[in-house]
């Protein structure tokens, strides 16, 4: 469904540091990187001690029912334990709803996060795609998803949308689970980077979920408690749902060391490092898109995730960007590949001040060298 990948993503994701490191000369360990979604704090605490006491973790095998994990996370979101069902990242969790419940088509609203095609496509499903309008922020009208839902077996929905950051209100997301009720088909909220708006402000269908057991709910611990390497997520559906994505899942496919970081993610002391991180996101988030806006004039979206959506001016390409930053370590994302977005779309995380004023800098000086030319 997407066009081809960009030079610095072959693989279709970000944080490829590798690919970057072969083109420029930059050692992994030494770039800025704004092409992946991480949180900028870095670990909690309680993971990195945890993980400073991981033999047992590391010469037994992992619990391969996730009882430890399952219960803090059904107590955090009051839920029970067999309507969780713990993966290898939310990509897994993706794959197991596909071939779980059996689905031969899958409807998208791009622009999407890859993922959910190149799943269904290798799971043997059909994708059908709606182009998010522009003028709505990208996401689809309840006709289209009506017309979508007739036709396919199970929706995708990204809330807050990768690379958009924009979410549906609460009551649009009713609207679509009663529409996806009505056409018998499944819908996937995937909620990976939920975390990052005040529990107060959501819109979720999670305390409610009960009423629509063909909704499937997604969630990633690798990107708001910044461990990505570990490749940690998890569904919230009906028990029925979760018992027949199960049989699916490879034993031990979620290791030792993603479990214990994911037990200690949920510790009450963590709870500091939650509020201080949706704080300093906020923050630099509308500080990046007033620089960005004030400084270069190019066009930012308001999303509510930990990255911002950019449209770039003045003859400027994604990867002409890219690589005018690559030799001065900063990598960004081109977002040409997305269906309803074009080569002049990048994103960028946000990071922290000292991070941020570093690459409005370098993008002032690429501007500076470009005009001097």
């Amino acid at each position: 469904m997407n066009k081809s990948e960009g030079v610095l993503e072959p693989y279709g994701h970000g944080g490829d540091l590798w690919t970057a490191s072969a083109r420029f000369g930059v050692r992994p360990e030494e770039w800025l990187d704004y092409s992946a979604n991480i949180n900028p704090l870095g670990p909690p605490p309680s993971v990195m001690e945890a993980l400073g006491q991981c033999r047992t973790a590391v010469v037994s095998y992992p619990d391969p029912g996730h009882r430890e994990l399952k219960r803090l996370l059904a107590g955090r979101l009051n839920v029970a334990e067999d309507e969780l069902l713990i993966g290898n990242g939310a990509a897994e969790c993706i794959a197991l709803a596909l071939s779980g419940l059996d689905i031969r088509s899958v409807g998208i609203v791009a622009p999407c996060f890859s993922e959910y095609a190149q799943l269904a496509e290798a799971c043997g499903a059909e994708v059908r795609a709606v182009v998010g309008r522009e003028a709505n922020g990208f996401l689809a009208e309840p006709s289209e998803l009506d017309a979508l839902l007739e036709r396919t077996d199970l929706l995708f929905l990204g809330h807050p949308n990768n690379p958009t950051g924009l979410t549906y209100p609460l009551e649009q997301l009713r609207e679509i689970a009663e529409l996806a009720a009505r056409h018998s088909a499944y819908v996937v909220v995937d909620e990976a980077f939920i975390d990052f708006i005040a529990p107060e402000e959501r819109a979720t269908l999670l305390p409610e979920l009960r009423r629509y057991p063909h909704v499937l709910l997604l969630h990633s611990m690798t990107k708001f408690y910044a461990i990505p390497g570990l490749r940690l997520g998890y569904a919230i559906a009906a028990p029925g749902a979760i018992r027949k994505m199960a049989r699916k899942q490879v034993t031990w496919s979620v290791n030792g060391l993603a479990l214990l970081a994911g037990q200690a993610c949920l510790r009450p002391e963590t709870a500091e490092y939650e509020r201080r991180t949706r704080e300093l996101v906020a923050a630099e988030r509308a500080y990046l898109r007033r620089e960005i806006a004030a400084r270069l004039g190019w066009r930012t979206w308001a999303g509510a995730a930990n990255f911002l959506l950019i449209e770039l001016s003045g003859g400027w390409t994604a990867e002409r960007l890219q690589e005018a930053l690559g030799p001065k370590g900063i990598l960004v994302r081109s977002c040409a590949k997305y269906d309803g977005l074009t080569e002049r779309h990048i994103r960028i995380a946000v990071r922290g001040r000292g991070d941020n004023e570093r690459l409005l800098a370098a993008l002032a000086e690429v501007m500076r060298e470009e005009t001097a030319r």
